[in-house]
Formats: C-alpha cells, structure tokens, sequence
C-alpha cells in the first residue's frame, strides 16, 4: 500500500529536514500506530502519505504510484482514494453536517441523491444519525471528530490517516474514535493514526512507527 524508500522532506532548502533518511513499508490492510514527541515529524510523515508535499529525496509510492515522479495531475485521483482525520477537524462551518460528509462526494462527481444518501449512512455509523441538520459549532469536540471521521471514511478509502484525532477528547470519546477507525480496518482500509496517547497504542495493540527527530527509530 505505501513503502518509502530513503526519503528525506525539507520544507526550505538547506532546512533541518522534518524528515531524513524514512525506510518503511505498510501492507495493504493493515492497522499501524504512528508515535513519537512533538516534532518528531509525525504530521509530515502523513502529509507524504495523503500526497500534500512530495519527498525532497528519496522514493514514495502510494498504492503502487510511483509519487516522486508522478505527474501533478495524476495526483486528484488518487487522493480520492485516501481519507484523512485531521486534528483541528476543519469542518466548514457554513455547511451542516451532512453536507460536511457529504462533500468529498459531491467533489467525485457522485449523483445527489446516492451521495446524500451515503452521508447519512455515515453519520448513523458514527453516532450522530440524529445531527444531520446541525452546524459544526453545534456540536461538542467529540461530535466534531466523528463528524470529521465520517466524511474521511464516506468514499470508503483504501488509505485512511489520522492526525492526533483523539487529542482533544477525554477518555471514553477517544475509545469511541478508535473503536470506528478499527472498523474501518476491519471493513479493508489501510490505517494509520498517528498519536501522543501511549495508552491508546498500548490498549490496542497494532503495528508500530516511531519517529524521533525525523528519523524512524521503531517499525514493527
């Protein structure tokens, strides 16, 4: 699914790389954690994944493209295939929340009442079947993240990340996040999540990446 090979991201020439040197491969299907300090490089080592920068040296591929040499505009429709969790959400805020989830499909092109209809499914599976109608600021942290989480998983991606998606939550809503994102494993996609929370990884054991100071110190 993806395998990086020697790569090395700078955001500026001659920068301190966020990256340097990442060898890793993730089989298709499988659940990894993504740990390390603040810094470490865990939010550009997902920004490689979901095709947002490309590796300053070194090779990426992305289910089975070949990113360090792709063309820019090979690159939409792959990420269509990728979802993402981010950890600030960034929902609309104009939007409610079907219309939220029901983006990502509306920008594939999917027919109004089979995508308005996929959102809603979505919503019930996350909890909030009842929220259809309201807007984000509505809603509590929690309800957000799933929000979020819904509209990453609606188009059914064979990628799915997870920056930090449990850092804003208390204890019961972030086993209540996992818990989605680990039915969504079970449902076929590839997931990684990347987090602070060591008792998370250590409560659901799963795969291991583990970055300090931009270099992959754990991979297993």
């Amino acid at each position: 699914m993806v395998r990086l090979d020697n790569i090395t991201l700078r955001y500026r020439p001659n920068a301190t790389p966020a990256l340097n040197g990442v060898d890793c491969h993730l089989a298709a299907g499988s659940f990894s954690w993504l740990m390390g300090p603040s810094g470490a490089g865990k939010s550009s080592f997902l920004k490689l994944l979901h095709l947002a920068v490309r590796p300053s040296a070194g090779q990426l591929h992305v289910m089975g493209r070949a990113i360090h040499t792709a063309r820019r505009q090979e690159l939409p429709a792959l990420r269509r295939r990728i979802g993402v969790v981010f950890q600030d959400f960034r929902l609309l805020p104009h939007l409610d929340v079907l219309e939220n989830v029901a983006l990502p499909l509306r920008i594939a092109g999917r027919g109004e009442r089979q995508l308005l209809a996929d959102a809603t499914e979505m919503l019930r599976w996350v909890g909030l079947g009842e929220r259809l109608k309201a807007r984000p600021e509505e809603l509590s942290g929690g309800e957000q993240q799933r929000v979020a989480l819904a509209r990453a998983v609606v188009a059914r991606p064979a990628l799915l990340l997870a920056d930090e998606p449990t850092s804003n939550l208390d204890e019961a809503q972030s086993r209540r996040v996992v818990a989605l994102l680990q039915q969504m494993h079970r449902l076929g996609s590839t997931v990684v999540v990347a987090t602070h929370n060591q008792w998370l990884a250590e409560e659901n054991p799963a795969a291991m990446l583990r970055l300090e100071a931009g270099r992959l110190v754990e991979h297993g």
